[in-house]
């Protein structure tokens, strides 16, 4: 591995073992209490599908007439991801994007997917609709990253600070409480994701930041810099959801 990854990893560690050590799982008792942290990380997974999206723009060709666009490395390495996040396959076999999968295990157990809906709809890339305060500062964290333009950046809020947080702990809490069969789809989508962070998608978006950032310093700087605040953001939202269940 890059040595320069392996810097980032060690300086963002406990930023990280904060939210994998969350006192928010402790307090998942029962369906009705997932639903409430669903209701909040929904965003989360819609505005990974954003930054996805943002670093395809900036890195290939999405228009036509089509050019060329970037390295070809960088562009499967882009391509590759976006297939199974935007396009993969559900428990039942037919494809979805990972943000209308969670949608459905949110259904499932009855988690109210009307905010997170109405969102989506009114979104625009001028106007990010008002959720609630915590929700809106992760929002605002994430897009202030992508409007900055640089590939680098968003390619670390990508890797270092979104899905791959969700430990295999979260897993075995949503497993406990799949009782009469309603987190199945919600078992389903995050066994998916850490198969993909830890197979596939994690080793080549360390990848492309390694690609990204080459030699430059000031890149590899900005790349920990906006890691870390993308972490202290997910920890924020997650302090949110405690405070609500509590």
């Amino acid at each position: 591995m890059n040595p320069k990854v392996l810097e980032v990893n060690k300086n963002i560690q406990s930023y990280k073992e904060e939210i994998v050590n969350h006192p928010l799982y402790k307090k998942l008792n029962s369906v009705e209490d997932i639903a409430v942290l669903m209701e909040h990380h929904v965003y989360a997974v819609w505005d990974f599908m954003s930054l996805l999206k943002a670093l395809q723009s900036l890195l290939t060709c999405t228009s036509s007439p089509w050019k060329p666009v970037g390295d070809t490395k960088i562009r499967r390495l882009i391509n590759s991801i976006v297939l199974e996040e935007e396009s993969d396959v559900d428990e039942a076999g037919n494809p979805a994007s990972h943000y209308e999968m969670y949608l459905d295990a949110m259904k499932q157990c009855k988690a109210n997917t009307t905010p997170i809906e109405n969102f989506v709809e009114g979104v625009t890339a001028e106007n990010i609709p008002a959720v609630s305060e915590g929700i809106d500062t992760f929002l605002n964290t994430t897009f202030d990253v992508i409007k900055s333009g640089k590939a680098h950046k968003i390619a670390s809020a990508f890797t270092f600070g979104r899905e791959d947080l969700i430990p295999d702990m979260f897993t075995a809490i949503v497993d406990q409480y799949n009782t009469n069969n309603k987190l199945d789809k919600f078992v389903f989508y995050l066994k998916r994701h850490i198969e993909l962070d830890g197979g596939e998608h994690g080793p080549l978006a360390l990848e492309l930041i390694s690609n990204l950032c080459g030699d430059d310093e000031q890149k590899w700087q900005e790349v920990e810099e906006t890691a870390i605040a993308c972490l202290v953001a997910r920890k924020k939202l997650w302090d949110v959801v405690l405070k609500e269940l509590s």
